[in-house]
């Protein structure tokens, strides 16, 4: 059985009535997730697919994928309907929509109500490779929103936004100290991602430590 059968099994155990509404839970159209169930051109089923459906539902993502134990988890995590916990955006870093979300506390898609990250901003997903191994793609980070940009954690990891004066960067971002203490280094930690990118403090719109990330084992 592949992974795309087991989707379909999913989505019965879920109870959705059509493919439609399974989709729109999804957030993908309706379309492409015909194109998955049956395996268009070979598609599998995709990262986004997989994560929203163990952070919604607590699907199994090991069964989903492998078929190895059972398609529903009894978890710890709390991902629900609630007032308590922190937001989670499902939108790139590098939408121009995001600082806004973030800044006005706008609609979650959810709230993870973690308590060790309880008194984080928000999560966010990961895309990219450029902090590989540090934080892959498709994992989900919790970040801090910081006031203070001069009492810094050097060498720990930031979500860092800039002003049109430095083309508006929007990156996750290892922050070392500068011999100028009015500037920052950004540094990746994948070494295939070479050279550093350097900014003045006073071009910084926002900045969030990350705090630690969900792994696979707390969901």
């Amino acid at each position: 059985m592949t992974e795309n059968q087991r989707l379909k099994i999913i989505m019965d155990k879920l109870h959705f009535k059509t493919q439609n509404d399974f989709a729109e839970a999804l957030k993908i159209k309706a379309g492409s997730l015909s194109d998955v169930l049956r395996s268009k051109d070979g598609m599998g089923v995709s990262n986004a697919i997989k994560d929203r459906l163990e952070f919604l539902y607590d699907v199994n993502r090991e069964w989903l994928t492998e078929g190895i134990g059972e398609p529903i988890l009894k978890k710890n995590l709390l991902v629900r309907d609630t007032k308590e916990g922190v937001p989670y955006y499902d939108i790139s870093i590098n939408d121009s929509r995001l600082e806004d979300l973030l800044i006005k506390e706008g609609e979650a898609e959810y709230l993870v109500n973690y308590k060790p990250f309880n008194d984080c901003t928000a999560y966010l997903p990961v895309f990219g490779d450029s902090m590989y191994p540090r934080y892959a793609s498709g994992e989900i980070i919790a970040v801090k929103a910081i006031t203070n940009f001069d009492v810094l954690q050097w060498g720990e990891a930031y979500v860092v936004m800039t002003d049109a004066a430095t083309n508006g960067i929007r990156s996750i971002k290892n922050v070392h100290e500068h011999q100028d203490p009015k500037k920052l280094i950004l540094r990746s930690s994948n070494p295939n991602f070479r050279g550093d990118t350097v900014v003045e403090k006073k071009n910084i719109t926002s900045m969030f430590i990350i705090k630690g990330k969900i792994t696979r084992n707390l969901i």
